[in-house]
């Protein structure tokens, strides 16, 4: 049994895992860092683990640190997260090594269902349909030609590892290619440390579909239903729901189904989410799976009322599945908001600086998930993500009429979030009907717009955001490097 465990991450995340650890009876060790010595998630853990002293490292992305940390305190067992090296199989390769737990899939099923172009061809060796696309990697642009004279423009170039939308670029005829090719592989290469990228068919207009599922190391598979991830930018998501209001009671069987093999087929074990595209036609495509918890998984927990984190946690102890496909309902529906310390108008264009409040409405709907409180710094080096609204009802229509009391009443101050943005969706007839797509914002952006109270900062933004639009080119075409000092550049303009 695990009695102990190292928690390598920060933040709500880091919250949520230490309270399923503290109602298991079992006790928490997290990371004190220079980046956060006042961090608001460390009041949580039973034990705090001081590396303030190292200021050159960051603590959550060194395996070697993470496991000596926990050989050095005798710890049971290393979590990680979402993020940082949740999916990186250095982690649990070296936990093994080491004798410790860790709780989340194996380094082989990472290294193979992590990897994007070994996950699409064993979804398609698994009878799971996948979009046309190239057999192996692409290095050269000769080779990605030799593709898209297969099947044609546009085309989606993917980066073969990480997640988050990263190393992703849509390219929509010839003159692009070189260009978004290159862009995407610099990318990744910064990102991930791994420029490798393939290239599949570009799925207009779909939907994103995730199916939630559960495994042991018995062979016990069980799916928690879908979620519906369809409103995003920049590939990355913003807000979720589950279950999705797309599916009829047979095509969720059928995509619920496809991710249930998916894992059996592989010998997968532990939380997992198998990610699918659904076209206008309904025609269902796989596109990854993510071998880690998500940061959407409260709307899942919300509408079967199973803990996700202590199910992972009982799983990496050797325990069997103590729930039953049979016994798992939808109740309800959820919907969950990612409060992020970002500028809509300024292109999502993230914002530092201290929070001088936060309003949270009472309500027996709403979970709201967070790893800060008024007066804690949000640091540049981490995501924007300050907090995350869940909100659930007995059905989409209460769901939803509930949401707009919660975000009418919920308020951070101190600096730019998203949450203008959701009031703002929350009014758009498409997506109150259950029809949108990944392309929301962008078809529905004059509809997003919301008034700034000042002119001038109008203005203000208007101008930032061009400079940050040319910013985003030099990423796009210049070197890891350029791209590099970019990014610092837009992270230190953002504030203004």
């Amino acid at each position: 049994m695990i009695k102990s465990i190292l928690i390598a991450n920060r933040g709500e995340i880091a919250i949520r895992i230490a309270q399923t650890a503290r109602k298991m009876g079992i006790r928490s060790y997290m990371f004190l860092t220079h980046q956060e010595p006042n961090a608001h998630y460390l009041s949580f853990a039973d034990e705090v683990i001081d590396v303030s002293g190292d200021t050159f490292t960051n603590i959550f992305l060194s395996v070697e640190k993470i496991v000596d940390a926990a050989v050095d305190n005798k710890i049971d067992a290393i979590h990680p997260g979402y993020g940082f090296l949740s999916e990186n199989p250095f982690l649990p390769k070296e936990c093994e090594t080491r004798g410790i737990i860790f709780i989340g899939p194996s380094h082989q099923h990472i290294e193979k269902m992590g990897n994007k172009g070994v996950a699409r061809e064993t979804a398609k060796s698994c009878g799971i349909p996948v979009p046309e696309g190239s057999k192996g990697l692409i290095n050269t642009e000769e080779e990605a030609l030799e593709v898209v004279a297969n099947i044609g423009y546009p085309i989606m170039v993917k980066a073969v590892a990480g997640g988050g939308g990263k190393g992703m670029r849509v390219v929509e005829n010839e003159e692009m290619l070189p260009k978004m090719l290159r862009a995407a592989m610099n990318e990744a290469r910064s990102v991930f440390g791994n420029g490798a990228v393939f290239i599949e068919k570009f799925i207009a207009r779909p939907r994103h579909i995730e199916v939630q599922v559960l495994a042991d190391k018995h062979g016990n598979v069980v799916h928690l239903f879908e979620r519906e991830c369809s409103i995003q930018r920049k590939h990355q998501k913003l807000m979720e729901e589950a279950p999705s209001p797309a599916l009829s009671p047979d095509l969720r069987e059928t995509i619920c189904t496809y991710a249930v093999n998916l894992c059996k087929q592989t010998g997968y074990f532990n939380a997992g989410t198998v990610e699918f595209l659904l076209d206008v036609e309904n025609n269902v495509y796989f596109m990854e799976m993510n071998t880690r918890i998500q940061v959407e998984h409260p709307v899942t927990e919300a509408i079967t009322g199973i803990d996700i984190v202590e199910q992972q946690i009982i799983i990496a102890s050797g325990g069997e599945l103590d729930i039953k496909q049979e016994d798992i309902k939808i109740n309800g529906s959820a919907i969950e908001f990612r409060i992020n310390a970002e500028d809509v108008q300024a292109d999502f264009a993230p914002c530092t600086g201290i929070i001088e409040d936060i309003t949270v409405p009472e309500s027996n709907s709403l979970r709201f998930d967070t790893g800060y409180v008024a007066g804690k710094v949000v640091p540049a080096c981490f995501d924007s993500m300050l907090a995350k609204a869940i909100v659930h009802g007995d059905d989409r229509a209460k769901m939803l009429k509930k949401a707009g009391e919660v975000l009418k009443n919920l308020r951070v101050k101190g600096l730019k979030t998203t949450l203008p943005f959701f009031r703002k969706v929350l009014t758009i007839p498409s997506f109150l009907e259950g029809n949108y797509y990944t392309d929301f914002i962008e078809t529905q952006m004059d509809q997003l717009h919301y008034q700034h109270k000042d002119d001038q900062e109008v203005a203000a933004c208007i101008a930032l955001t061009a400079y940050l639009q040319e910013v985003s080119k030099l990423e796009e075409t210049q070197s890891v490097e350029t791209s590099t000092n970019a990014w610092f550049l837009k992270q230190n303009l953002k504030s203004h």
